[in-house]
């Protein structure tokens, strides 16, 4: 199981420079939005135990979310050498989460 949202966030200049593949997870451990999803992000992240998956705390005031233009919660950013290059927000189906792993390809 993963942990909790972290209230602690790399800055975009961090995020930007990592290397390999990335999800990052945008949410808060009290969203219900969130808690509905982590099962179906745990599930197919269990797929690919080498990806790096960062969860992070979103909300007011908070500089990394709004630099990824989040807007609901939860929103998963698939990265890959520091590039986006997918999107899941509010995953309802593990489909919609296993299309974005594959763009990492």
């Amino acid at each position: 199981m993963n942990g909790p949202y972290s209230p602690q966030a790399p800055s975009r200049e961090e995020v930007d420079a990592l290397d390999g593949e990335t999800v990052i997870e945008f949410g808060t451990d009290w969203c219900g939005h969130c808690r509905a999803a982590q099962p179906l992000i745990e599930q197919t992240l269990a797929t690919r135990p080498g990806i790096r998956h960062i969860k992070v705390e979103d909300g007011k005031g908070r500089v990394l979310g709004r630099t990824f233009r989040v807007k609901l919660w939860p929103t998963l950013i698939f990265m890959r050498q520091g590039q986006e290059v997918a999107r899941v927000v509010r995953p309802t189906d593990v489909s919609e989460i296993s299309q974005a792993l594959a763009r990492l390809n």
